[in-house]
């Protein structure tokens, strides 16, 4: 069972993660055989190290580009929602596109997240 303040507390260190890239921050945040989705369709990762290595290798965001804000939206046992935004910048600072998201949770016992699938949409530009 989880609750919305262990979830707030999990988000925080996933943009803390983010933002420094940092493999064990990355891996604490995730249970070994951990299914993850950047996407609900297409392929799913399986597995820490897998996921470390797919934030780390697969076109990693410049430093100080990009900043994310998210909340829980529900917990159900040990599932939760998460909605948010991240938004990327232009290396003048201004928003190059604010994406809106929405992440699928599920929490082992530890804290750590087993499911993970991401939903997100562009938002137009004005």
């Amino acid at each position: 069972m989880t609750d919305r303040a262990a979830v707030d507390r999990w988000l925080d260190a996933y943009v803390a993660a983010w933002k420094t890239y940092d493999p064990g921050q990355i891996g604490e945040l995730f249970a070994e055989g951990v299914e993850y989705a950047y996407r609900p369709t297409g392929d799913t990762l399986v597995g820490r190290e897998a996921v470390v290595r797919s934030w780390i290798e697969d076109d990693p965001d410049d430093p100080g580009t990009y900043d994310g804000a998210y909340e829980v939206y529900a917990v159900e046992g040990d599932r939760a929602v998460a909605v948010g935004t991240s938004t990327y910048a232009r290396p003048d600072g201004s928003v190059r596109a604010v994406y809106d998201n929405c992440f699928l949770l599920r929490f082992d016992a530890e804290g750590r997240c087993s499911e993970f699938t991401e939903w997100f949409m562009e938002r137009p530009t004005p």
